[in-house]
């Protein structure tokens, strides 16, 4: 090996990460040269240094985000682009190259146009054949078997919310949120529904409900067992409004329990510790002072002792 090329590769000489035959070649270089080998002992000096520097972790919050984020991506590639050009193509002529530019065109502008074009996986039932869109009464919904739930729009203005799904054919059913058939159809969204974006529309659709004793449960259920680790987050900003019950500190310690996110632990921690110091919560107290002390992730120790500190719960 010449200079130039032993230079290329110092660093990864240096970290390990040359396969052994052209290690061999560096040192055997360095034995010949002495530039090199001067340059090499400076550059693993500094190597030395640097591992001497505490490494900084990144907050738990930011760890939350990009895990949230990358869960999105996810999502969406379950999706696929398939289920896309199946539902669009037999309305374009596919016959030439421009029809296959043109649907994909059409797949990515409809990603700007939001929630409201997204395809839909997970059917509880076997759809039936796509049929005219119509506007549809709620009486038209009895006894059907809902196979997509297409957009659940809430209207800020006059609070009720508009729901698009297929049954034996296509339904729009618009009502107030007090409506049980309206809160039935999007309990069983948030519940159960696999799209995991028409789950969050319709939990911001009902966060002003959660504290009912209709739709509380739904929400508790969602920040226990809801697979979306950014729709658990959403939903504990949302308990995090409630009125403090037996089952809203019961699904908290559950999740602090058993979560395997230590972000939404943490920050179930920090809501533990407001309704401790709110509620003056014995088992609240004792269940932080047990994080405190055993809990295998550091992070949840660390915010559990703090909380401890904040409420004058801590030991010396």
């Amino acid at each position: 090996m010449v200079c130039e090329e032993i230079e290329a590769k110092m660093t990864l000489y240096l970290y390990g990460e040359l396969p052994d035959s052209e290690c061999a070649a560096v040192e055997e270089h360095f034995a010949a040269c002495a530039d090199c080998a001067r340059h090499a002992a400076t550059a693993r000096r500094l190597q030395q240094l640097l591992n001497q520097q505490p490494v900084a972790e990144p907050a738990p919050e930011l760890l939350v985000h990009c895990r949230q984020a990358l869960e999105v991506a996810l999502d969406y590639e379950q999706l696929g682009w398939h289920s896309l050009l199946r539902d669009w193509t037999p309305a374009l002529s596919l016959s030439h190259p421009s029809g296959i530019v043109a649907v994909v065109g059409l797949v990515i502008f409809g990603f700007g146009l939001g929630w409201t074009l997204r395809p839909q996986t997970g059917r509880v039932h076997t759809a039936a054949p796509a049929q005219a869109s119509s506007q549809a009464t709620l009486a038209d919904l009895s006894g059907a078997r809902i196979s997509a739930i297409r957009q659940v729009a809430p209207d800020p203005e006059t609070g009720g919310v508009k729901i698009t799904l297929d049954a034996e054919h296509r339904v729009t059913m618009e009502g107030s949120l007090d409506d049980p058939r309206i809160r039935d159809v999007m309990l069983y969204a948030l519940r159960s529904y696999s799209n995991p974006g028409i789950r969050l529309d319709t939990l911001e659709a009902l966060r002003s409900k959660v504290d009912t004793p209709a739709v509380q449960p739904a929400f508790l259920y969602v920040l226990q067992h809801d697979p979306n680790l950014g729709l658990r987050m959403e939903a504990l900003n949302a308990v995090r409004k409630t009125d403090w019950n037996p089952e809203v500190r019961g699904a908290l310690l559950n999740v602090v329990e058993h979560d395997k996110n230590p972000g939404l632990r943490g920050a179930v921690v920090d809501e533990l510790s407001r309704r401790a110091l709110q509620q003056h919560d014995l088992q609240v107290i004792q269940e932080l002072q047990r994080l405190a002390e055993t809990d295998s992730d550091r992070y949840v120790r660390q915010k559990s002792l703090s909380a401890l500190v904040a409420l004058g719960a801590a030991g010396p």
